[in-house]
């Protein structure tokens, strides 16, 4: 019979060795703690003994596991039992020498080999298997302490005959412990067996090292922050270029309300380029039948109604679900201004009415208004200088530049009642009545510009007739040198003088009805011309005409409208030399009138018998009036349209109160490459993937040691 092993053995820790750690039931003890030895006691056992202690109840099994009763074990007794390698073979034969345990040798021994069956008089059990009943101290209020689960290992260290009471192998060094409630034995794996080769108990005290978790997580994070790198490299290192903004077609809508006639230009351009140059297009221009809304004042409503037709004809243009965001304006010029002039009160009934109409579509109005002289000048500067796109530009690098100041063109306008001239001097403007300053697109722009009101084509045309009339008043017959030769017509005063442009005489004459011939006279139509202006400046002082002061012409001009039109029918726009217009305009101006039927039969009747006069007064007023010259001329270009957008003033008009030519330059909306994004989306999804792992491995690790720690 070997020794009785004691219950409780007091450990002494050797010099050098290190306490691991401590448990919930008391010290944890590895591998290297089998290195201390017991204190010799009287009948305590050293580990080498385990095989012959306890009655000589035969050598540890092979396999490593020890049964031990973990009933009544006080937590400040661990125990820990490992094989001796050494005592292997020895063990062995003692088995197969010895044979199994008596069945009496195995009752003996309380809480040793079997549980206690249900139908015997079993200790009531208790919640802590660790102290006699009653003796458990009380559990705080508060989450019930998890259990430890009876697993199957548990279970399977007691073979089920051993349940029924049949013979079995021989118990591994079964230990006499205090009474208490059966909770089944604890498995102990042997060096070698367990995580990281250290013993490591199944559900018992002992928090294994999980080395292998721990590098792996390390390792994890390394990549995670490896891929955040190179996430963030690629995105900021990448080359950038223009972003593309989602494309979206805007629309706008501007009327030109001027005196002769109305017209509805229609815009379009990419939301995501507003802020750029050259971008706008012009979608449809609506001529409005009939004249200019001025010619309504007695008739207001007839004015909103005209406007209509074109309307009709926008909604179809422009998409349904776009028409509430389109803007819409109406800017009126000279023929407004002069019916202001005349009679303020109809001209705001006008306004009123045309104002109704408009708003009775489905679009954005913005309200109607008169614009002033220098306001048209300096809107036909922008939309000219816009399209041309000498006032800001988009490299082929895909940088904003600004040309030089000097490449800006200058803006020459006729319309019926009103012309205009703007243009940048050069040098300082010294009457700040004809100066506009601007800052478009960060540049200032110190420009000139006039408009000289009533010296429009059909009103200087108007005031031609009047000034040949009062020549000679006491006649019915008028000789006019501009008309072809064997024109007639008749006319009456109250038709002659019905403009505010043009004076009546000192001693009105009744109502007559007056007899117009032509004569068909260049010279003497050029003469009759340049009696309209005043050409005196006063001493010192630069001008243009009627005393109003102007800077030498300089740069590039472009002139549309009037005088573009003027000098087309009779195909005088191809920038021919001044001497080769002048010709061309004498010869025209001779011509029978019969003739010009035949050679222009579809031409209007009124415009072509005012070719002729049109086209003198064309050159009069660029020559004498602006000052151009033969050396100059070359510089002015006549054109209808710019990119295929009209030239005039509703489209600088519409940008300026659109703010689609900001004060500042425009700041380059800068983005990656396709390539680049997805690139960095997928090194992104990567981090998230680990990032995901790595919380997980260690959710795991903290779960696992929890649960050991029970």
């Amino acid at each position: 019979m070997g020794q009785a092993c004691h219950p409780a053995p007091q450990l002494q820790r050797s010099p050098g060795q290190k306490h691991e750690g401590r448990s919930r039931w008391g010290p944890i003890l590895t591998a290297r703690d089998t290195q201390w030895n017991p204190s010799p006691l009287p009948g305590t056992c050293h580990h080498s003994q385990a095989p012959t202690c306890l009655h000589g109840q035969g050598p540890v099994p092979t396999d490593g596991v020890l049964s031990v009763p973990t009933a009544g074990l006080h937590r400040q007794h661990p125990i820990l039992l490992v094989r001796d390698p050494s005592a292997s073979a020895a063990r062995q034969t003692h088995a197969r020498a010895e044979g199994p345990i008596p069945a009496a040798r195995n009752a003996a021994v309380p809480g040793a080999g079997t549980r206690p069956r249900r139908s015997q008089a079993a200790p009531p059990r208790d919640r802590s298997p660790l102290w006699p009943r009653g003796e458990a101290p009380a559990r705080p209020h508060g989450r019930r302490p998890r259990s430890r689960p009876r697993s199957a290992p548990l279970r399977a260290a007691h073979p089920p005959q051993a349940a029924r009471g049949g013979s079995r192998p021989s118990e591994p060094c079964a230990f006499a412990l205090p009474a208490g409630p059966a909770r089944g034995p604890a498995r102990l794996r042997t060096p070698g067996t367990g995580r990281g080769g250290l013993a490591e108990p199944i559900g018992g005290t002992m928090r294994p090292w999980r080395a292998g978790a721990a590098g792996w997580g390390s390792a994890a994070a390394l990549v995670v922050l490896a891929v955040l790198v190179a996430a963030v490299f690629l995105l900021v290192l990448g080359p950038d270029r223009d972003a593309a903004l989602p494309a979206r077609t805007k629309y706008g809508m501007v009327f030109d309300a001027g005196s002769t006639h109305t017209a509805l230009y229609i815009y379009q351009w990419p939301a995501n380029k507003e802020n750029g140059t050259g971008i706008v297009s012009q979608v449809e221009t609506c001529t409005v039948n009939g004249s200019g809304i001025s010619s309504y004042a007695d008739d207001p409503a007839g004015a909103g109604a005209s406007l209509k037709p074109c309307l009709d004809k926008a909604m179809t243009l422009i998409p349904a679900e776009q028409q509430r965001d389109t803007p819409a304006y109406l800017g009126a010029t000279a023929g407004m201004r002069l019916l202001r002039e005349q009679n303020s009160t109809k001209a705001e009934q006008v306004f009123a009415e045309v104002t109704k109409a408009i708003r009775e579509y489905p679009v954005d109005f913005r309200g109607a208004q008169i614009l002033t002289g220098n306001e048209e000048g300096s809107f036909g500067w922008i939309t000219v200088n816009y399209l041309l796109e000498t006032l800001i530009k988009h490299s082929f690098t895909g940088k904003w530049t600004h040309p030089p100041v000097e490449d800006a063109v200058g803006a020459l306008d006729l319309g019926g009642a009103s012309t205009q001239i703007t243009f940048l001097p050069g040098t300082t403007i010294d009457d700040s009545n004809t100066r506009a300053l601007l800052r478009l697109y960060g540049t200032n722009y110190s420009i000139y510009t006039h408009s000289y009101l009533c010296y429009g084509q059909r009103q200087a045309l108007k005031r031609l007739m009047a000034s040949l009339h009062q020549g000679n008043l006491s006649s019915q017959h008028i000789s006019h040198p501009c008309y072809p030769r064997e024109y007639q017509e008749n006319v009456t005063t109250a038709e002659l003088y019905n403009s505010p442009c043009v004076p009546t005489p000192s001693t009105p004459s009744p109502a007559q009805v007056l007899t117009v011939t032509g004569t068909g006279d260049p010279a003497a139509c050029s003469a009759a011309m340049q009696k309209l202006f005043n050409f005196t400046c006063g001493t010192n002082r630069t001008c243009g005409f009627n005393g109003v002061y102007q800077p030498p012409v300089r740069g590039q001009f472009f002139a549309f409208s009037g005088f573009y039109y003027s000098l087309h029918f009779l195909n005088l726009t191809g920038e021919q030399s001044l001497s080769s217009v002048n010709d061309t305009v004498w010869k025209f101006c001779t011509r029978n009138w019969k003739k010009l039927q035949k050679e222009f039969p579809t031409a209007n009747r009124t415009h072509l018998r005012d070719s002729c006069a049109a086209s003198s007064y064309t050159l009069t007023l660029l020559l004498q009036g602006y000052k151009f010259n033969h050396k100059t001329w070359h510089n002015i270009h006549f054109r209808q349209q710019v990119s295929n957008v009209d030239v005039g003033w509703t489209l600088g008009y519409m940008l300026n109160l659109t703010n689609m030519i900001p004060p500042e330059a425009p700041q380059s909306v800068i983005g990656l490459p396709r390539s680049n994004w997805i690139a960095a989306t997928v090194l992104l999804a990567v981090m998230l993937v680990l990032t995901f792992c790595l919380l997980m491995a260690v959710c795991y690790q903290k779960n696992y040691s929890g649960y050991e720690s029970l």
